[in-house]
């Protein structure tokens, strides 16, 4: 099995979560699986970016082309990703091999409540948060999109994608 799973969402919205069941569920079953986290890989690249829109499309570049090296190699790639730009998940569906876009929603209200790192709120310091100060555009064409406001079982959904990508 190989390809790339790209789950994007706002922050909040459950992507890290799902991505990381995902992993849990096929690390046990296939051995060339790995998990692309935007948090993460900020750190990984030397925490250089900031977040303002253009220095977000530099991440999210780095992560397409970290994907397209691995997936070529035969790994199957998961990446959860904030940012959401119709060119870059349009480059994605060109470029990538047996892609699979999975989009997180869920209302204001509830990333409102689940925001422990202070983002959303009106006396939040963070600059440049998507969503709130940048512009978010909505996945136009997901494979699949998940409603978390109502906290769905998210190891279930994580088993029914992977099935979905089998077939």
């Amino acid at each position: 099995m190989n390809g790339v799973c790209w789950i994007t969402g706002l922050s909040c919205s459950g992507k890290t979560t799902l991505s990381s069941a995902i992993h849990e569920y096929l690390k046990d079953q296939i051995d060339n699986v790995i998990l692309l986290d935007g948090d993460v890989l900020r750190n990984v690249f030397g925490n250089d970016l900031s977040h303002k829109e253009i220095d977000r499309k530099k991440q999210i570049k780095r992560m397409q082309n970290l994907a397209n090296l691995l997936s070529g190699q035969g790994m199957f790639v998961i990446v959860a990703a904030l940012y959401s730009n119709e060119r870059l998940l349009d480059w994605n569906r060109r470029n990538l091999r047996n892609y699979y876009e999975i989009y997180m929603e869920a209302s204001f209200e509830v990333l409102f409540k689940r925001d422990t790192k202070g983002l959303y709120g009106p006396d939040s310091l963070e600059l440049d948060v998507v969503g709130k100060d940048i512009k978010w555009n909505p996945p136009k064409d997901p494979d699949i999109v998940i409603n978390t406001d109502n906290e769905p079982d998210v190891s279930k959904i994580a088993i029914e994608i992977i099935e979905n990508m089998k077939r």
